[in-house]
């Protein structure tokens, strides 16, 4: 059981939305373990147009009148570039289904600072205080690293949804060894896996474990509050995403990603992890692939021996993490006035 007596955690939340981000948005907004702060949009799933335009539409459907501050349109170098993940996603990034949420809903503003300036500001406003969770290419976190480097210092701690690190048989799911939310930006993401802050890795080790089943998705409907349009907007987005992953899974439901970091910050103790430096191959056949050290040191000069230890998921209580995210559907699970 989560230890709710301690005040909130503040999150800066940085994401691609995307059906999976639309669910971890709606846990982060609804959990009192956490506090939403910002929210960052990033490419990915859709251009920035559609991510920026979704994150604010879902804030505002969630009641969450936080900071929307736009962020990467691309990753660092140009080479890295990808089609956005539509074909996963939808062209509207929330499965056709946009609309539902932006239904009698006006958008959440939009802060007039780059998404990178708006995390440094706020990490340096409070030292100490902000949690960092990424759950798109990592764009706007290296972006910020190099706006301000001294933030690394000053970040409570750095929760990061992607990568594989093949462990029970998980791997990539762009390339073989590659995950999308790292391949999409491999530089960027093996600059923020390589500074001093504090990362937890949520990959596809875990977030392959945690599958939300049909009828699991169809049990959250009519529920959520906002007149219970929350728990339909949701059903009614993950039809592409689960028609996307029965085509290429087979399974009969959709994977916890985005989610599966939200829970992390909620509750640490559903994961398993492993400590060790983590980089990320930047060039070649195996591109995007992400690589933990276990080993000792063997010398100054390896890859990974100047890079601090980081911490990766590498097992989870899936269903412990779904009873959690389900939790923040019952209508009676309130959050204490602020």
């Amino acid at each position: 059981m989560t230890d709710l007596s301690h005040r909130p955690r503040s999150v800066i939340f940085d994401t691609d939305p995307g059906i999976d981000d639309a669910m971890a948005l709606f846990l982060l907004a609804r959990h009192p373990a956490l506090k939403l702060r910002a929210v960052t949009s990033v490419f990915g799933n859709a251009s920035i147009e559609v991510t920026t335009r979704n994150a604010r539409a879902l804030c505002a459907f969630y009641g969450q009148p936080v900071p929307v501050a736009a962020g990467a349109a691309g990753p660092l170098f140009a080479h890295a570039a990808r089609p956005h993940s539509t074909h996963v996603h939808g062209e509207d990034g929330l499965g056709g289904r946009a609309e539902l949420a932006l239904a009698e809903q006006d958008l959440a503003p939009l802060d007039p600072r780059p998404a990178h300036e708006l995390i440094c500001d706020m990490v340096n406003a409070e030292p100490g205080e902000i949690t960092l969770i990424a759950v798109g290419p990592m764009t706007n976190l290296a972006l910020a690293l190099q706006h301000d480097p001294g933030i690394a210092a000053k970040v409570a701690q750095v929760i990061i949804m992607g990568g594989a690190f093949g462990t029970h048989g998980h791997s990539g799911n762009v390339t073989p060894v590659a995950e999308a939310n790292i391949i999409n930006d491999p530089e960027a993401a093996d600059q923020v896996l390589a500074a001093p802050w504090p990362v937890v890795v949520v990959g596809l080790d875990v977030t392959h474990a945690v599958v939300m089943q049909e009828s699991y998705l169809d049990g959250l409907r009519g529920r959520g509050g906002q007149g219970a349009a929350v728990g339909e907007f949701l059903w009614q987005a993950t039809r592409h995403y689960q028609d996307f992953y029965h085509s290429v899974a087979g399974i009969e439901g959709i994977y916890g990603h985005d989610a599966s970091a939200i829970a992390y910050a909620i509750d640490p103790s559903l994961f398993t992890l492993r400590a060790g430096p983590v980089r990320v191959v930047t060039e070649g056949l195996a591109v995007g692939q992400t690589i933990q050290n276990t080993r000792p040191a063997a010398s100054l000069t390896a890859p990974w021996d100047q890079s601090p230890a980081q911490q990766v998921c590498v097992a989870v209580d899936g269903p412990r993490l779904l009873a959690l995210f389900e939790q923040v559907f019952d209508p009676s699970f309130d959050r204490p006035a602020a």
